[in-house]
């Protein structure tokens, strides 16, 4: 053993230097809950909104499912205006948006509303458009990212 105290601390053992104290902490480590909050659409399975760890993740339609894409742009991105207010955000937190367009040949009308809606350039997420098959009636769904102001 004092070969293996020498190669390790330089001397003996048993001299009488004192020795480096190792404390060794036994208690569980803290654990990082994060807090999750859901804003269920009730009976439906699926949720508006969830904050999680200070991000929101939310979708909006149009609730009246308007006959016109400038129409239903314009109540959807109302609903999102709604669902991010709930959930602690708004268009300043945005961080990303993806646009679901039955027919990507309407992002042409979709643009300018959007563009009047984000408002300055401060609130500007990174944004993707997509032509997907919606439910019957659902011209757009917005799903964004934003943190929680």
């Amino acid at each position: 053993m004092a070969a293996v105290s020498k190669l390790f601390y330089g001397r003996d053992r048993h001299a009488t230097c004192a020795h480096p104290t190792i404390s060794i902490d036994h208690s569980p480590p803290e654990v990082n809950r994060v807090h999750t909050k859901r804003f269920p659409y009730p009976g439906l399975g699926r949720c508006e909104a969830v904050v999680s760890d200070g991000m929101v993740y939310a979708v909006a339609t149009d609730p009246a499912l308007s006959d016109e894409i400038d129409a239903q742009t314009r109540n959807a991105l109302l609903e999102l205006d709604r669902i991010l207010a709930n959930a602690g955000s708004d268009k300043a937190g945005l961080l990303q948006a993806t646009v679901y367009l039955s027919d990507i040949k309407q992002k042409r009308a979709l643009d300018p509303i959007w563009i009047d809606w984000i408002g300055p350039e401060a609130n500007w997420p990174q944004r993707a458009c997509v032509g997907v098959d919606l439910d019957d009636g659902c011209l757009i769904e917005i799903v964004v990212t934003a943190k929680t102001l």
